[in-house]
């Protein structure tokens, strides 16, 4: 879809263009920020956006303020930081530039691949809402293994598993379509795990062990089979047994539809 590759088969159309035969044409209007930064260590931030910028046929004016623009959307305008070389940058500046190159020009489709990877919390925010804010105009299709991003970043989710596309919708549908369950959590000292998984039984005879590691297990509880206050009163009465560490009740997350999916796929 980059044009990294030549495609073996199939047909694949940006704006109407044939990524097979007019692939020069496409380059104007496509964006792409890579997995790892690609980067010139003796090149400011500006200069890489300049440079990028006149790749999309931007020129004068109109190239100076996108370039301004793209700095300003990425948090690198303030201070020095666009005239910074990028061999002095952050990790987190880096991945903040590399999706600023790939912004420039109102592109019509951007490619992202994991473009959060290797960022602390607060940085990762930050380039989210970036990039959150760019696909109100702009199509982009992201891969990445971090759930939390995609559900944060995408309208509609798809989970390839060996190469295959097994489920498509948003993050609210695959949780309804994998999901309707709870996923309780409870960890205790390693000689209680007998008592905790009788507990669950209790309320929940067909709950499912789905995790289990040093005194902490998880366990899927399907939605019709129990009330949330008798988990609370049960989990009350049995401290009075044994000494909880921590314990939880939570809607089945996005990793665990995708852990679903993929171990179903693979026969797990």
């Amino acid at each position: 879809m980059t044009g990294l590759v030549k495609p073996t088969s199939g047909a694949a159309f940006v704006q109407g263009l044939d990524i097979c035969k007019e692939m020069d044409k496409v380059y104007t209007s496509m964006g792409v920020c890579p997995q790892h930064d690609l980067l010139w260590e003796t090149l400011t931030g500006r200069e890489h956006l300049l440079f990028y910028g006149r790749l999309k046929n931007l020129k004068g004016f109109d190239l100076n303020q996108a370039v301004d623009e793209s700095l300003q959307n990425v948090n690198l305008f303030k201070g020095e930081f666009a005239n910074k070389l990028a061999g002095k940058y952050s990790g987190g500046m880096k991945r903040r530039l590399s999706v600023a190159i790939s912004l420039i020009g109102n592109p019509k489709v951007v490619y992202m691949d994991e473009p959060s990877t290797g960022l602390d919390p607060a940085s990762r925010m930050n380039l989210w809402t970036v990039i959150r804010r760019a696909k109100r105009h702009i199509a982009i299709i992201l891969t990445t293994h971090s759930m939390e991003e995609a559900e944060f970043l995408c309208d509609r989710l798809g989970i390839f598993v060996d190469g295959r596309l097994k489920c498509i919708g948003n993050p609210k549908e695959l949780k309804g379509r994998y999901g309707g369950s709870y996923v309780f959590t409870m960890t205790t000292s390693s000689e209680h795990e007998q008592d905790v998984e009788m507990l669950v039984q209790d309320f929940s005879p067909n709950a499912k062990k789905i995790y289990h590691i040093g005194g902490t297990q998880k366990f899927e509880i399907p939605k019709e089979q129990v009330r949330i206050s008798e988990v609370f009163q049960l989990v009350e009465k049995a401290k009075s047994s044994f000494k909880v560490l921590a314990w939880g009740l939570a809607e089945t997350s996005l990793e665990d539809v995708f852990i679903k999916v993929a171990g179903s796929a693979q026969g797990f």
